[in-house]
C-alpha cells in the first residue's frame, strides 16, 4: 500500500500540465478523468508489473479510499467479507480479539471469552505495536484483521502495551476455531438476584437470553444482573432484539442521523410479544462495553428502565451499511451515527454508569479465568488469585436490594 501511495504521489507530479489536479472537483467525470490517467501510467509504467495490473491497482485504490475516510470503513475482498459474515454467525477462526483504532493506535476492544487471546491475557485497552514483529502504527485496521485471522494451530506473535501501567507485553498465541457461546452463566444469586452475561450480540443471542430469562423467573427472579463488561458489540438486530425484551412495545430504543437526513435515518422500537418490565435491573459497563452494548445501555438507562453501574463504555457509536459487489466483494462504509433515546450521540462519547464503581481490568480477567476454569474451558491446574471480590457485581446487587426496599416499602 505505501508502494502504491508513493507512485500515485509521482505520478499525480507528473501531470504538471494538469492544473485541475489541486482543484475541488464538481463531479465524478472531472475527478474520474484524472484517477485514469494516473491508473494507466502505474500500469504502463510501474517496475513490478505483478503489482500494476488493473484488478490490483483498483483494488489497492479502493482500499486506501475507503480507509482515510474513518477507522470503520474499508474494501472487503472475498475472503474478508466472508470472515465478516462468518462472525455474526459466532464462528470464525483466529486469535479472538476484537480491535479498534483510538486515538490512532490500534486498540484492543476486548479479548472474546474462551479464546486464544482471552487465555493470554490481553485486556480492553491494551494498544497492539506489533503483530509478527512489523509495527501497526501505519497499519489499517483492515489489514491488522487480517493478519491476526489464520488457520487454526498456526502461531502469531504480538506486542502489546498496556497504557494503564505502560507495561509492554509480547505473546506468542495459537490461532483456534472459535465457537463463541453469547449468552453465559444464567444463574439465580441469592435473594432472588438473577444474573446473565452477554459476551457480544450475533444472530441467536436475543434467543437464547429470552430462554435464560424464562428458566430464571420460572425460578422465581425478583431482580436482574445484566452483565455487559468486556462485551464489544455485534449485530445492531441483536442489540434492538435484546433491548426490547426488557422495555414496553413501542418503547424507542435507538436510531440513527445520516448526512442526507430523513432518507437514511432508521428507529428501532421495541415490538414482539415478550417483554420482562417488572422487575428491578442494573446493567454493569466499563470500557470494554461497545457498539451494541452501548446501544442496550443507553436505551435501558434512557427509559428509566436500568440503572448502569460500572465504568464508562468504549464509544463505538457509528453505522457501517455493507454494500455487496458482483465479485463477491464489498464496500464497508460509514453512512450514519447511533443516537440513544434521548439523542445522545454514543461515537467517541461512550455511555456513562449512574454509579461509577471502578474495577481493575486484570481483577476481572482473573474473575472470569477463574470461571472458566469451574466450567472446564481451561486448564484446571493454572494458577488464579482465589481472593478477588468483584466489586461492581457486588454494588449491583446492593443496588438491587435497595431498590425491591424501596418497591415494598411505596406499596
Amino acid at each position: 500500500m505505501k508502494r502504491f501511495t508513493a507512485v500515485l504521489l509521482s505520478v499525480f507530479f507528473a501531470f504538471a500540465a494538469a492544473p485541475r489536479a489541486a482543484e475541488s472537483y464538481t463531479n465524478a467525470y472531472d475527478a474520474i478523468t484524472l484517477f485514469t490517467k494516473v491508473l494507466e501510467e502505474v500500469h504502463r509504467s510501474y517496475v513490478d508489473t505483478n503489482e500494476a495490473g488493473y484488478d490490483s491497482l483498483v483494488r489497492h485504490a479502493m482500499t486506501g479510499m475507503l480507509q482515510d475516510l474513518d477507522p470503520y470503513s474499508q474494501f472487503l475482498d472475498k475472503e474478508s467479507y466472508k470472515d465478516m459474515k462468518d462472525d455474526t454467525e459466532g464462528h470464525f477462526s483466529g486469535v479472538g480479539l476484537v480491535v479498534s483504532m483510538k486515538d490512532g493506535m490500534l486498540t484492543v476492544v476486548s479479548p472474546m471469552e474462551d479464546t486464544p487471546a482471552f487465555r493470554a491475557g490481553l485486556l480492553s485497552g491494551d494498544v497492539l505495536v506489533e503483530i509478527n514483529g512489523e509495527e501497526t502504527r501505519d497499519m489499517s485496521l483492515s489489514d491488522a484483521v487480517k493478519k491476526m485471522r489464520g488457520e487454526a494451530g498456526t502461531s502469531i506473535k504480538l506486542k502489546s502495551i498496556r497504557p494503564a501501567t505502560h507495561e509492554a507485553k509480547e505473546s506468542t498465541i495459537v490461532r483456534a476455531e472459535i465457537e463463541v457461546a453469547s449468552v453465559k452463566d444464567a444463574k439465580l444469586l441469592d435473594d432472588g438476584v438473577g444474573y446473565i452475561r452477554i459476551t457480544q450480540f450475533n444472530e441467536p443471542t436475543a434467543a437464547d437470553l429470552k430462554e435464560a430469562l424464562k428458566k430464571l423467573t420460572d425460578q422465581k427472579m425478583k431482580t436482574l444482573v445484566l452483565d455487559l463488561r468486556g462485551n464489544p458489540g455485534g449485530l445492531l438486530t441483536a442489540a434492538a432484539g435484546v433491548a426490547e425484551l426488557f422495555l414496553p412495545h413501542g418503547n424507542l430504543i435507538v436510531f440513527t442521523k445520516g448526512r442526507d437526513g430523513k432518507k437514511s435515518d432508521q428507529r428501532f422500537t421495541s415490538s414482539g410479544k415478550t417483554h420482562y418490565t417488572d422487575f428491578p435491573m442494573v446493567i454493569l459497563i466499563n470500557g470494554g462495553s461497545a457498539s451494541a452494548s452501548e446501544i442496550v445501555s443507553g436505551a435501558l438507562q434512557d427509559q428509566k428502565r436500568a440503572v448502569l453501574v460500572g465504568e464508562k463504555t468504549f464509544g463505538k457509536g457509528c453505522v457501517q451499511s455493507i454494500l455487496p459487489l458482483e465479485d463477491g466483494a464489498a464496500v464497508k462504509l460509514t453512512t450514519a451515527l447511533y443516537y440513544t433515546p434521548s439523542e445522545r450521540v454514543i461515537q467517541d462519547h461512550g455511555i456513562e454508569p449512574d454509579v461509577k464503581v471502578e474495577m481493575d481490568p486484570e481483577d476481572l480477567f482473573k474473575l472470569r479465568l477463574k470461571q472458566a476454569q469451574k466450567d472446564g474451558e481451561v486448564d484446571k491446574d493454572l494458577p488464579i488469585e482465589p481472593e478477588i471480590r468483584d466489586v461492581q457485581l457486588d454494588y449491583a446487587i446492593g443496588t438491587l436490594k435497595g431498590m425491591m426496599i424501596q418497591q415494598e416499602w411505596m406499596k
